[in-house]
Formats: structure tokens, sequence, C-alpha cells
């Protein structure tokens, strides 16, 4: 062997590390992409995170929980009396926003294209509640007669009594309301259509404020965003959200579907799929370590 081959097979592994190096490096910004276009879809079809910004849900939400909503589980079930819901009040409690074209094509473009996606990677690490969302907790759907309230103070729904102490604000009543907004009501909830209530009554700026606007207060079910199912920030604030057991009395809600909980292993599975080929691509652009072996060629079998 002269000095030059064995010169050139020194320097092979270093030059094929680096080579593997950096391929990683150009693979790197890819990977970037693909995971944060994983977290759009995410984000966009199936869990985004909200803030809270009001008190209106306590002790149930308080001002800056980051919640999770699930934007899946009403394609596999009807909404459910108890569930806390977040949803679009525009055009229902809040005016229906303006649908009037700029006239700069570039502002236009701008909005169409790169705002969207700067709002969307922001939202990735949670929503603050705008203007226009709100979040609350379904009192009556579509079909329901909800009335407040009966002899003995309690909100009723087709005729049975909702005990609400584990989830009301502390020193609320059921029919507890913010000054200047009725706190009785008798109304029967029309198809399409949700009656929601705060957990904080005391405050809380929800179907009985608005009664007047389009809709009565109904809020329409095609405008609900999805189902607050977790809270997940603070630490100390981390917890699931159900269903309190109230509403599970026979005659609230005989119309209820099927249980979601399927839905987050599903989603996860779907989720695997592209993150374990990413594992793998990653895996395999690493330089692999092995240990050499020198040929056998005694007459016996060679044992390691």
């Amino acid at each position: 062997m002269t000095a030059k081959s064995a010169d050139e097979d020194a320097a092979s592994p270093q030059s094929g590390a680096r080579s593997r190096q950096r391929s990683l490096l150009r693979e790197l910004p890819i990977l970037v992409l693909i995971a944060l276009v994983i977290a759009m879809l995410v984000k966009t079809f199936v869990v985004q995170a909200f803030v809270i910004p009001t008190g209106s849900m306590q002790d149930t939400l308080e001002i800056g929980d980051k919640i999770l909503v699930n934007k899946l589980v009403y394609h596999f079930r009807a909404i459910q009396p108890g569930d806390i819901v977040v949803f679009n009040g525009a055009g229902s409690w809040e005016p229906a926003a303006p649908t009037s074209p700029d006239d700069n094509p570039i502002a236009r473009a701008y909005d169409d294209t790169l705002r969207k996606l700067f709002d969307t990677v922001g939202s990735l690490f949670g929503s603050p509640l705008d203007q226009t969302d709100f979040v609350k907790r379904v009192i009556g759907v579509p079909g329901d007669h909800v009335v407040c309230c009966n002899s003995r103070g309690l909100i009723t729904v087709n005729g049975v009594p909702l005990h609400e102490q584990s989830y009301l604000y502390p020193g609320n009543e059921p029919g507890s309301a913010p000054p200047g907004i009725p706190g009785h009501f008798n109304v029967r909830v029309p198809p399409g259509y949700l009656w929601v209530l705060g957990d904080h009554r005391g405050i809380s700026d929800d179907s009985r404020g608005h009664e007047a606007d389009p809709g009565n207060g109904m809020v329409p079910e095609n405008k609900v965003i999805g189902r607050a199912f977790m809270i997940v920030w603070p630490p100390s604030r981390w917890r699931i959200l159900p269903i309190p057991a109230t509403f599970d009395q026979r005659g609230i809600d005989a119309a209820a579907g099927a249980s979601a909980a399927a839905v987050p292993a599903a989603a996860g599975v779907v989720g695997a799929v592209p993150l374990t080929w990413l594992y793998r691509r990653v895996r395999r652009s690493r330089p692999r370590r092995g240990r050499r072996t020198r040929p056998h060629r005694g007459p016996f079998p060679y044992r390691r």
C-alpha cells in the first residue's frame, strides 16, 4: 500500500462524516417546515389552544388559563348539555364582520396569505379569545325547555332540576346575573341553536344578556369552534374538563351521542405517522458507528 492510498483511507471516514453533517444541515429546514405544517394542520382541524381573558367561567376557568379545544369531537357526537364550548358570536351576539373587499390589491394579497400564516403560527402557542369568540357552558341543546328558576331556585332542563354547586362560582346562585341582565328566563331552544351560561353567573355576559340580539340569545351550533376539554397552563391548574354529573340525569338530553373518547387517540395515531417518518429520516442521516471484525480464516467455526 502506498503512502497516498493510506492517507486517502484515513481521510475517508472524516469526509464521510462531514458529508453526512452537510446532508443533515440541508434536511433540517425541510424537517422544521414539515413539523410546522403538521402543527398548523393539527391546530386548524384537530386541537387549538386558547387563553381565557375574563372571569365569566370562574372558578372552572381562571383568567390566563390556557385551554385545549377539541375541534373534531362534534363530527362524531352531538353537542351535549354540560359541555364547555368555544364559539364565534359574530352574527348572533356581535355584529357580523364586514365583508367589503379592500381596495388595495397588495393589502388583500397580504391578508389572504402572509397575515393568515403569521396568525396561524402565533396561535400555535395559544390564541386569546378575541371580541367575537366566547367560552361558555352549554345548558340547553335543540328542543330543550330551559327555565330559571323553580321553587327551589334551581334551573330546570325539560323539567329536570340541575344541581350546579360543583361548578358555580362560590356565592353565586343559579339565577345570579350581572346588573341589567335578567337572571330568570323561560326558553325553548330551537333546532340548530344552543342556550349557554357562564359558571360565574354574577358577572357572565351570556345567553341571558343577548335575548334582544339575533337568535334571542341562542348560539348557532355551526358557530361552535370546539369543546374545551383540558386546562394545560399554568401547570398548577392542569386538569381535564369533564361534563358535571348533574347533566347525566335521565331526561336532560335523551339524544346524547356516543362518547368522543376515541377521537384524541385516533388523532394521535394519524399524527404519529409523519412523526415516525421524520424520526427515521433523522436516524438515517446520522453516522453509524459499528465494531470492525476481521475475516475468519481458520478451519473451525468462528464464534463471537
